[in-house]
């Protein structure tokens, strides 16, 4: 099958993409097709076998998010169109509102299925997503959550497919490297610093915790931590609360580090307000570390409560605190979520399960 991936924004979503386009490479054609955000790299680069990513060159060469992508989208689209009348994909998918239009414009009368994922319904757009929910063959959340979202914008219910957000369980596994700890219980998080992401409710269940450690992996560079107005506020708080000698600030983490430092921990928290892809918690149980998380999006599939993790809402730093007691003063539970959390990752959650579901959503819209 020959599959043409429109992902016009590099951010966040770009690792995902590039993983299920690897994955998809083992046995398909596979050509992602990307707006240039920046001035180095070749036009068009092999990044795996069976996969070529291809740069277009619209626009300032930086990177840009959604709406200021919106000028660009025609010429994005008449590019498309240009190259896929002399190769002509058997499937599109197109990712965000941004990768929608241009896909659904280079796409114009070749008679291309049209696949969707939107990552988060954008309140700011839903006009626009609802037609293109209407207008593509399929459409492809990442959740039940989502999906829900997706049938309350109005994009009929038989033309949704769930499909998860995979996670790597070659490097995120129980055995492997550990980072360095002492002797107090660990918990960690790993994420942004804003309040929204969680770690200010886990300072604040530190109160009742007793000497344990916490550990925050996110934000800015190590070196400009002191200059972050997230972090200052977080250390804020954990002087404020008394806590301050059992919270450490990391910055932002080398993706290839982030595993070890889950594998030291003895729980992850993870309780944003919101989880679109819920891939800090997968990551977690993938390493076989129990998962306490907030029962919101994503979370609401990977973590089957008290089996595979445990579930708490969001801006609850008393409960969250109850469960983190639970947990760190009984290490057969934290060993049976463990186990059951990694099974789970890898069975529900791979690359190679995940590339599997999008083959036949992909199959299915070519029929």
């Amino acid at each position: 099958m020959n599959i043409a991936i429109v992902a016009t924004a590099g951010d966040a979503r770009r690792h995902h993409i590039l993983s299920v386009a690897r994955e998809l490479g083992r046995g398909h054609h596979v050509t992602i097709y990307s707006r240039r955000d920046n001035a180095e790299g070749k036009p068009k680069t092999r990044v795996a076998p069976g996969v070529t990513l291809e740069q277009i060159d619209v626009g300032p060469a930086t990177e840009l998010a959604d709406d200021e992508m919106a000028p660009f989208l025609n010429d994005v689209g008449e590019h498309l169109m240009k190259r896929w009348s002399q190769d002509r994909p058997d499937v599109i998918h197109a990712h965000s509102w941004t990768g929608g239009l241009a896909a659904v414009a280079g796409a114009k009368d070749l008679g291309v299925p049209v696949t969707q994922t939107f990552h988060t319904v954008d309140p700011l757009h839903m006009d626009l997503e609802r037609a293109l929910g209407r207008r593509a063959n399929a459409v492809i959340a990442g959740s039940g959550d989502e999906e829900s979202a997706l049938i309350r914008l109005g994009v009929p219910r038989s033309n949704i497919a769930v499909v998860p957000y995979g996670v790597d369980t070659e490097r995120f596994q129980r055995r492997g490297a550990v980072a360095t700890r002492g002797a107090r219980k660990r918990l960690l998080h790993v994420g942004p610093l804003s309040p929204d992401r969680g770690a200010h409710t886990i300072v604040r269940a530190l109160q009742g915790l007793g000497d344990v450690e916490l550990v925050i992996a996110g934000g800015p560079e190590p070196e400009d931590l002191e200059n972050d107005r997230d972090a200052r506020r977080l250390r804020a708080l954990a002087e404020q609360l008394g806590v301050a000698g059992q919270v450490t600030l990391l910055g932002q983490v080398k993706r290839t580090s982030v595993p070890k430092l889950m594998r030291s921990a003895d729980a992850v928290v993870s309780v944003p307000r919101e989880a679109a892809t819920g891939i800090v918690a997968l990551e977690a149980m993938a390493c076989g570390v129990p998962v306490i998380a907030s029962a919101v999006g994503a979370h609401l599939d990977s973590i089957i409560d008290g089996v595979t993790g445990l579930l708490v809402p969001p801006d609850r730093p008393a409960r969250t605190a109850r469960l983190a007691r639970e947990l760190l003063t009984d290490p057969t539970l934290r060993t049976a979520l463990g186990y059951a959390g990694a099974d789970r990752a890898r069975s529900r959650y791979s690359w190679e399960r995940v590339s599997q579901e999008l083959v036949r959503v992909y199959e299915s819209a070519c029929a």
